[in-house]
């Protein structure tokens, strides 16, 4: 961060040099008393989230070695495994978290094109490894890599730094919107091409969320959304396959759909009736014993509220809002401050998680259709878990950044 001695005994006390000019509006911040260099109450929550996430993987995943074919692995495996992509990540984040804001918005359209040239690799045979018929992984060696979710921040940053290069939106909107269209729906024809609809579908609302803070008008906005919209019927009305997944969700419990596309959708809602108000207690859960698929990673939710009940669902739900508002209020305060990229990323990171949790949450829950999209910070997931604290690490700097700005300093 090129801090001078001053300047990193102010970083470790996170007091603020008697020399440095101190503004009170937004952060309370005065000469002699302690200001913090950014939000240790966000850092806290997903702090516990994570936390929280290590403890539902061991729970949801401990009696899968049961099953046959997973008789070679021990029942500390899943968890380990997760553990080793929390230290990897955690690791990550503090690495990211000194690189400054600007360096990003360098190169932004690099990690955007990187990220679609791994997009073009996953699907090649040899270099893609195929799960459940999905192609969506490439193998590290020690651990498996998801392009899918390095899009996603891709994209963050992408999109952020074209709507500050291209102002002039409200203008001439179809030139300057035109090309960041293209650039997403090549990336959906990639994720389409795997598949994997509801990366595509999140990667969607994140441009559409950056584009209209960024100064698309709202009749605009909602032109780009009908289109949208429009794409993704299409989408389903053309696959039997999607087709039987929204038949499924309409009816899970009819003979035809419970033994098939809604077994997964059922068995959550057995979970979650199990669980009632207080759920069975921790390791309590029946519907993790082989009974619901994926229950260490896009279902962890329905095991949650197995055996925490309602109430742990509430606690989670009221922290995923705060967490998602608390980041958008970050970027708002940079974009107040006239950091307009930073604000942009911010404000995008906080659609990311947020959006993402609301469509797993109604996929377990069954308000949604089926899709295969984790629960951030808490699903079983290498990249995910990686590519999510990169990105809150991002947020933080943002939020250092700003605090250094409002106190008279320099970055």
């Amino acid at each position: 961060m090129n801090l001078s001695p001053a300047s990193l005994l102010q970083w470790i006390t996170g007091r603020p040099r008697a020399d440095v000019p101190v503004r009170t509006s937004g952060y309370s911040a005065s000469s002699d008393s302690r200001v913090e260099q950014f939000d240790f109450t966000l850092l806290w929550v997903v702090l516990g989230l994570l936390a929280f996430g290590l403890v539902m993987v061991y729970s949801a995943s401990i009696a899968m070695p049961d099953n046959p074919r997973l008789a070679r692995l021990s029942n500390h495996h899943y968890l380990m495994r997760h553990a080793f992509a929390l230290v990897v990540g955690i690791t990550a984040a503090i690495l990211v978290f000194q690189v400054p804001v600007d360096t990003w918005e360098r190169f932004a359209p690099w990690l955007f094109v990187a990220s679609l040239i791994l997009l073009v690799a996953v699907l090649i045979p040899g270099i893609g490894s195929v799960v459940n018929g999905a192609r969506r992984w490439i193998s590290l060696g020690f651990m498996s890599f998801q392009p899918s979710e390095l899009a996603k921040f891709a994209v963050v940053l992408y999109a952020s730094d074209y709507m500050v290069r291209k102002m002039e939106v409200q203008q001439n909107f179809l030139r300057a919107v035109g090309p960041m269209a293209l650039a997403v729906a090549v990336v959906g024809l990639l994720l389409l091409a795997e598949p994997d609809m509801g990366a595509f579908m999140v990667i969607a609302v994140i441009a559409m969320g950056i584009l209209f803070l960024g100064g698309v008008n709202a009749r605009m906005f909602f032109l780009i959304a009908g289109v949208l919209l429009v794409a993704f019927m299409l989408m389903i009305a053309l696959s039997e396959w999607r087709r039987e997944r929204i038949f499924a969700y309409l009816d899970p419990w009819s003979e035809k759909h419970a033994l098939g596309k809604g077994y997964q959708l059922s068995h959550a809602l057995i979970a979650l009736g199990r669980g009632e108000i207080f759920g069975v207690g921790l390791g309590g859960s029946v519907e993790k014993l082989h009974w619901l698929p994926e229950a260490h990673t896009d279902f962890l939710l329905a095991v949650i509220g197995e055996e925490f009940g309602f109430i742990g669902i509430l606690v989670l739900t009221v922290a995923f809002f705060w967490l998602t508002r608390r980041i958008i209020h970050i970027g708002r305060m940079a974009v107040a401050m006239d950091r307009l990229f930073a604000g942009l990323v911010a404000q995008g990171v906080g659609i990311w998680i947020g959006f993402q949790a609301f469509i797993n949450m109604g996929v377990n829950l069954g308000a949604l259709p089926t899709k295969g999209l984790t629960l951030p910070l808490l699903s079983y997931g290498g990249s995910a878990i990686l590519v999510n604290l990169v990105a809150i690490a991002v947020v933080l700097r943002i939020d250092y950044e700003s605090r250094v700005v409002q106190r008279g300093g320099r970055l």
